[in-house]
């Protein structure tokens, strides 16, 4: 008590209760504080952020390309089509900036003068260049990877060599015999039902480190079984951190194998993938004392090693490396090829050899972009099917008649859009070119794929998306690529029609690894229905069967364009899903409907004809 009055602590200077009472112009000075403070934060960009100049505006680590004089802004090639794709913003009136490249923003400095950030300056190495790589991603069709191969007996400049960079080594006999030593040990390894649950007595760095072991344990008794003597050898000491090189080929070349056979290792890749994720935690690192993770073997990075990229740029390596096809050619056309192509690769061999690099190895390097030629046959090609039978059987303006509208209305057979003619042509058509450019640059996208999934400061967290319990992970690297193909097509074609959302590290594609299963799976839907396509005519030759073709569709034409006709309708009508955002006209729900098209085949009044030319279903061998 003092003056007759309570007092509960220590009051502010020039402050009593019956002057905070009497005056009402005091205000809470903390409060004030508060507001006049930058909002700070996790979720919070600090206030005293500033754009670096020559930057993109809206990306803000991309060199700006383009200034928009109706914003006042600096922008990418890839924000400013995404800003400026249609309503107002259209008509803007933008002019160029000038090519250089701008320096690399430096984080600021600490008191002791080291970055802010914690980051090295290797680190901004590396970041500078995976920004040419998406830069030179972003441009226009003229980038080199959007030429066509080079033909034979021609010039092939730099087109080999960049392809290169993202084609993995084809697997030796050694390895496809330790590949089968990995499978065997992946198939019967519980590592995500043991990992991704709540465990009991075990943290999860713990459980992921036992798992993690546990699996190298069994490939070691699975090479002692297979080989004593090199079993031995490896572990004798029972060392894992001694074999880490070993355990690093090991799970490197199954990866590789995965990337060139997409159709392959369907219920191990995950589990492995998911295994390498988990060692690159910190806590786990520490515990495990060794790393999983070695880079992909790539053709350039073999020839870069031993100084020998100058193969790549020889006008032989076209000849060398070139698919041979013996459908409607004759047996002499075909073997004279085949020795033609057994001759450049000799020579080749010859001329490139030494410095460590054998002729076997070069060999096998070529023998490896012919595989890359081959997975965009299987892979690409039917793209480039489908379109030309759109522009073949239907006009892209107006319909000829009831039987060749595209037209579909929501509620209508299932459909959840609403297009006139034009309109789904024109939908069909950016859809599928949308698809031939992503498999055109497949092994790009996979190799940022792993990148983003295998990252060291990327965390992921376990969430239930509405199909099970899933990784959600962002994916920096695969998004921005994937913005720029997504530029490229609609600049091919012109308008778009639609969304433009790339799903990502969301509910409906979790992380990089469900996006690049999502478009690995496309052939598996165009292959089977273009060979169907490719084989109608031949059923002409049994009069059975022809007559029925007749009675039924009219012609061999009517039932090829009934075909192609229900497929380019509900196809790509934006159904298989329970609401408008998950499918629709998004990027990703594209797909979703060509699945849910799928689905429904055994349904048609056509479904006879696919099984006489020896279709099996969307998820076989052809």
């Amino acid at each position: 008590m003092e003056n007759g009055q309570p007092t509960n602590g220590p009051q502010a200077p020039g402050l009593s209760l019956s002057r905070i009472l009497d005056d009402e112009s005091i205000e809470h000075l903390e409060h004030n504080k508060s507001i006049d403070a930058p909002a700070e934060g996790w979720d919070e960009e600090s206030a005293e952020r500033r754009l670096e100049d020559g930057y993109c505006v809206e990306c803000e680590d991309q060199p700006a390309r383009v200034y928009c004089e109706s914003c006042t802004d600096n922008f990418c090639g890839v924000c400013f089509a995404a800003q400026h794709r249609k309503g107002s913003r259209k008509q803007h009136k933008t002019k160029p900036l000038t090519v250089a490249k701008p320096s690399k923003p430096q984080p600021a400095a600490s008191s002791n003068g080291a970055p802010a950030n914690g980051h090295d300056d290797e680190m901004d190495v590396e970041d500078v260049d995976s920004d040419e790589e998406l830069e030179r991603a972003s441009r226009a069709k003229q980038t080199l990877e959007l030429e066509p191969q080079p033909v034979i007996g021609g010039n092939v400049g730099e087109w080999f060599v960049e392809r290169s960079k993202y084609i993995p080594m084809r697997l030796t006999i050694v390895e496809r015999k330790y590949l089968r030593l990995l499978e065997a040990a992946l198939s019967v390894s519980d590592y995500t039902d043991k990992v991704d649950t709540i465990g009991f007595g075990l943290s999860k760095p713990k459980r992921i480190v036992q798992q993690i072991r546990e699996l190298c344990a069994i490939l070691s008794g699975l090479v002692l079984a297979t080989d004593y003597k090199q079993g031995q050898e490896l572990f004798q000491d029972r060392d894992f951190k001694g074999n880490e090189v070993f355990f690093q080929e090991l799970f490197e070349l199954g990866r590789r194998y995965k990337i060139m056979n997409p159709d392959k290792m369907r219920s191990t890749y995950g589990k492995l993938i998911y295994l390498l994720q988990d060692s690159q935690l910190s806590e786990v690192r520490d515990l495990l004392n060794f790393s999983c993770i070695n880079p992909i073997k790539t053709v350039y990075s073999i020839l870069e090693e031993h100084k020998a990229t100058d193969i790549l740029r020889d006008d032989l390596v076209a000849i060398a490396t070139k698919e041979i096809i013996s459908e409607g050619r004759s047996r002499r056309d075909i073997q004279r090829d085949i020795k033609s192509k057994e001759k450049a690769i000799e020579a080749l061999s010859s001329k490139y050899s030494g410095r460590g690099l054998t002729q076997e190895q070069l060999r096998q390097c070529l023998y490896s972009i012919g595989d890359n030629h081959a997975f965009l046959r299987v892979n690409r090609d039917p793209c480039d099917r489908m379109i030309q039978y759109l522009k073949h059987y239907f006009h892209p303006t107006q319909a000829q008649d009831p039987k060749s509208s595209l037209a579909i209305r929501s509620g209508k057979n299932g459909a959840r859009l609403s297009h006139d003619h034009s309109k789904q042509y024109a939908y069909v058509l950016q859809s599928l070119t949308l698809w031939r450019e992503i498999l055109h640059d497949m092994f790009h996208l996979w190799s940022l794929v792993e990148q983003d999934l295998l990252a060291e400061f990327s965390p992921y967290r376990l969430r239930d998306t509405g199909q099970g319990l899933n990784r959600v992970q962002i994916a920096p690297k695969t998004s921005r690529t994937m913005h720029g193909i997504l530029n490229r097509a609609q600049k091919s074609v012109g308008t778009w029609v639609g969304s433009s959302v790339i799903h990502m590290g969301d509910h409906n594609v979790p992380n990089a690894l469900m996006f690049i299963d999502k478009y690995s799976q496309i052939y598996r839907i165009l292959l089977p229905i273009t060979t169907t396509l490719s084989q109608i005519p031949t059923l002409k030759n049994s009069s059975a069967i022809h007559g029925l073709i007749e009675e039924e569709f009219g012609s061999v034409d009517g039932l090829i364009k009934e075909i192609l006709a229900d497929f380019f309708r509900h196809g790509f009508d934006g159904s298989g899903a329970d609401n408008f955002y998950d499918a629709g006209s998004c990027i990703d729900g594209r797909l979703t409907s060509a699945w849910n098209w799928c689905s429904s085949i055994e349904k048609k009044r056509y479904f006879p004809v696919f099984l006489l030319t020896g279709f099996v279903g969307f998820d076989g061998d052809w």
